[in-house]
């Protein structure tokens, strides 16, 4: 008989093998956030699942004859309810699978996170341990795109660089939802100083409908999102969808609230670990120094220097979101492609199996904390 712990330890060395890993930690708070989401049961049927999406029928196979077909469909309901795993309908067909804990069982709250799911959730995310895991994932799993206003009509912009174009092109249903950093920020009486608006994420086709069948966030049509991106848009969100080019969601992040945009202001040299196609860029004397760049900015790479005080961009903080380009009284700042331009995964399928194919060993996550550390003495 494995003691409860031991099953817990089971589970976190079971996630870890997965596309994005979920390494132990020596305080204990990988523990702590496992017993947070899944009772003793759960754990024992979430080892018969991996990233890929399982049918029903073959889960059931594989956890007999320990539980019956009844119980293993009542426990993976209930680990999904929870947001501890995935579901997805193929053919009409139950699908379950693991996910990692960012982006999944976090975002899984679907905006409506407990203070104690807060507080676990921040302890292990805190941990070195999870911060290798987190920085050794490649491709990144998400991206940023740049806002509707920034992309001039000269510019060849693919469809997977377009927000909206992803939209008018995706399978429905669509939902509207709470941002959990945003919301975890209120919880804590740190409101966000970008916007007083929390339903600010998107979702559509299998996310939408996971968070439906959770009866969270909020159907919408999708013009109805549409009309909410643009209000992002204009409070100056930045655009992060999943690095796919059929994405299934859209986080709309602010500098001050979103773990993603603080981990990369942490970070000296963050477009090593950022996907983007594009950077902005500042014609030096159509600058009028006003300095709007620089509020508009979310991740500090502007600044207004030099004996002039002009608007310079830092490359190796800009993430090409656009929001400092439509503002500038002087259209000063344009936005500028990268080359060779980064293709996304096809889906969010391929994207993991890319991640799972890229994945570091201990060792190759060491080098790159190493390489983290010297840049931040420079």
């Amino acid at each position: 008989m494995i003691k409860k712990d031991g099953m817990y330890r089971l589970l976190q060395q079971h996630l870890d093998k997965q596309a994005v890993g979920f390494p132990a930690a020596g305080s204990g708070a990988d523990i702590c956030f496992l017993k947070r989401l899944f009772t003793p049961d759960e754990a024992k049927i979430a080892l018969h699942l991996s990233y890929h999406p399982t049918p029903l029928g073959q889960i059931v196979a594989n956890t007999a004859p320990e539980f019956s077909a009844e119980q293993t469909e009542q426990l993976l309901d209930g680990m999904f309810m929870k947001g501890a795993i995935g579901w997805k309908e193929k053919d009409r067909v139950s699908h379950w699978y693991v996910m990692p804990l960012v982006i999944g069982m976090y975002e899984a709250q679907d905006g409506n996170p407990t203070p104690e799911f807060l507080d676990d959730a921040s302890a292990y995310m805190k941990t070195v341990a999870y911060g290798k895991a987190f920085l050794a994932v490649k491709p990144s799993q998400m991206r940023t795109i740049p806002i509707h206003k920034s992309i001039p009509v000269k510019h060849h912009v693919a469809t997977y660089d377009q927000i909206r174009a992803i939209i008018q092109t995706a399978h429905g249903p669509f939902v509207a939802l709470k941002c959990i950093c945003r919301t975890g920020r209120a919880v804590r009486n740190k409101p966000c100083k970008k916007t007083s608006r929390l339903e600010t994420c998107l979702g559509f086709g299998d996310v939408a409908a996971m968070v439906l069948r959770r009866k969270h966030g909020r159907e919408v049509s999708r013009d109805e999102a549409l009309a909410i991106l643009q209000q992002n848009e204009d409070d100056g969100l930045v655009l992060q969808p999943a690095n796919a080019q059929q994405p299934e969601f859209v986080c709309s992040c602010c500098g001050c609230c979103c773990g993603m945009l603080s981990f990369q202001k942490f970070l000296p040299h963050p477009v090593d670990f950022w996907t983007s196609n594009f950077y902005a860029e500042v014609d030096p004397e159509a600058c009028s120094r006003c300095g709007k760049c620089v509020a508009r900015c979310q991740v500090n790479a502007v600044t207004l220097t030099g004996p002039n005080g002009k608007a310079r961009i830092n490359l190796n903080r800009c993430i090409g979101c656009g929001l400092c380009m439509p503002t500038c009284p002087s259209n000063a700042v344009r936005l500028k492609k990268k080359v060779p331009e980064t293709i996304p995964p096809k889906n969010e399928d391929d994207l993991y199996d890319k991640v799972m194919a890229n994945k570091k060993g201990t060792w190759g996550q060491f080098r790159m904390l190493l390489k983290v550390a010297l840049r931040m003495r420079q």
